[in-house]
């Protein structure tokens, strides 16, 4: 190859560590990939290929196989009829959760809404996960651990500056909403976008007087699945509960896989379960109806 300015850096590392020079693009290309590392937290790709693939779930069916780090988020547009299997195989996950209408993202999460149309407060199977604009975003499918909270959101920056020392995402200690707000950047969404989150396997409780009460986790090998009823823009956040009462930054790794199922449907119990719950699902399939999905 002729002298000049190629457009790549021509050394590498020697077994030593230090800086040599290397003769061509192909010693470049085979430098480069001597020393690539593939990140236990990266996603699966395909997701076939996971190590950890769900009970009773065919490897060829996944969708999305990936293990998020303590601290760490992630992000993804799903189809309608996605079911989607939040795992806490060491204990000390924390799941900070927003969902948006992929079609249209001004429509998300709204948390009062998801406590009022069921009238219940508490998360857990067949609790719908509801929009602002009447409509069922996603339904809690399966939950074998019961510590959940849709009352404190994510944690927040200044919450995490004045406990930890540190909120921004790529520190030590990330706040919930900054993780978030990071993932939402993928998608073309802005600070004012993200709305209060809903957090799985860490558990909160309202007491008589009105106090909230950290529960803290079921223990390790728990999940939780959610049905995406819509087109869905789906942000994770794995960083300590805000309720949380110990000193130090603890998580655990949260795994995350998806799969095709059926949205749901008139007839299904926890569509007819009761009147606000059927509206709220008509709703949702007109919707999907009109879209043509």
């Amino acid at each position: 190859m002729a002298s000049g300015n190629t457009g790549w850096d021509n050394t590498g590392l020697d077994n030593m560590g230090r800086s040599v020079a290397l003769g061509s693009v192909e010693q470049a290309r085979a430098d480069a990939r001597a020393r690539a590392t593939q990140s236990k937290w990266m996603p699966f790709v395909p997701a076939s290929t996971t190590p950890t693939p769900p009970e009773g779930i065919d490897r060829a069916a996944l969708l999305w196989s990936e293990t998020v780090a303590p601290g760490g988020y992630t992000h993804l547009r799903v189809a309608r009829g996605t079911r989607i299997r939040l795992e806490d195989p060491e204990g000390d996950a924390s799941a900070s959760v927003v969902i948006f209408n992929a079609l249209n993202a001004g429509e998300r999460l709204n948390v009062a809404d998801t406590q009022k149309i069921p009238w219940q407060a508490y998360l857990g199977a067949e609790h719908p996960l509801l929009s602002g604009d009447g409509r069922v975003l996603a339904t809690i499918l399966e939950d074998t651990s019961g510590h959940h909270d849709a009352f404190c959101g994510a944690s927040g920056d200044a919450w995490n500056v004045h406990k930890y020392g540190d909120a921004s995402p790529e520190g030590p200690t990330p706040s919930g909403h900054a993780l978030l707000r990071m993932a939402g950047t993928k998608h073309g969404l802005e600070r004012r976008d993200i709305p209060p989150a809903v957090s799985f396997f860490q558990g909160v409780h309202v007491l008589e007087d009105g106090a909230l009460d950290w529960r803290g986790s079921a223990g390790a090998g728990t999940h939780v699945d959610l049905l995406a009823e819509l087109p869905l823009i789906v942000l994770i956040a794995n960083a300590p509960h805000p309720r949380d009462p110990r000193p130090d930054y603890i998580a655990s790794p949260l795994r995350v896989h998806a799969w095709a199922e059926r949205a749901s449907q008139t007839g299904d119990a926890h569509v007819d379960a009761t009147p606000e719950r059927q509206r709220a699902y008509a709703n949702s399939i007109a919707y999907a109806g009109l879209a043509g999905l």
